[in-house]
């Protein structure tokens, strides 16, 4: 069976940088299940996969605007130390939930002085290509509850 809208898809992947690092992979996991056609993976590694079969092995990469989306320096924002109260050891890396008016987003502090604290909104990997090496180990047809619920249920999916 093809990958089209509506599969059900288990594949195992590693994903790199340009320069060949590692960032993630399903290596000694479970392959990574996903419901095809409601964006539960990076649109330009789901547009790759449509058409492809169980068994089928293939390389891809997504530029940055079908990825996580490109680097926005608007969201770099430096806030008053203040703002952290109750943290008393703030360190580059470090995560934090913040509020907007779009609602809660994740920022990543990236530095840190006396004062201020330098977030940054954007994913982590926005504004970088993607390369992934990806096997399709399973291909099947959604259930109709899996479609309605827009997720994939049993193994590898969510369990009610």
């Amino acid at each position: 069976m093809q990958i089209s809208e509506n599969s059900v898809v288990s594949f195992h992947y590693t994903l790199t940088d340009k320069d060949g690092q590692v960032i993630d992979s399903s290596a000694g996991h479970a392959p990574l299940t996903y419901l095809h056609g409601v964006g539960q993976i990076v649109p330009g590694l789901e547009n790759a996969l449509v058409g492809k079969l169980a068994g089928d092995k293939l390389d891809v990469e997504v530029a940055a605007a079908e990825g996580y989306g490109e680097h926005h320096d608007f969201m770099v924002q430096q806030v008053p130390r203040e703002a952290f109260q109750g943290v008393d050891d703030i360190e580059p890396g470090m995560q934090f939930q913040a509020q907007t008016p779009q609602g809660g987003m994740t920022v990543t502090v990236t530095a840190v002085d006396e004062t201020t604290v330098t977030v940054d909104g954007n994913h982590p990997l926005a504004g970088k290509s993607l390369f992934f090496a990806v096997e399709i180990v399973t291909v099947r047809d959604a259930t109709d509850e899996e479609k309605e619920h827009g997720h994939v249920h049993g193994e590898g999916g969510h369990h009610h």
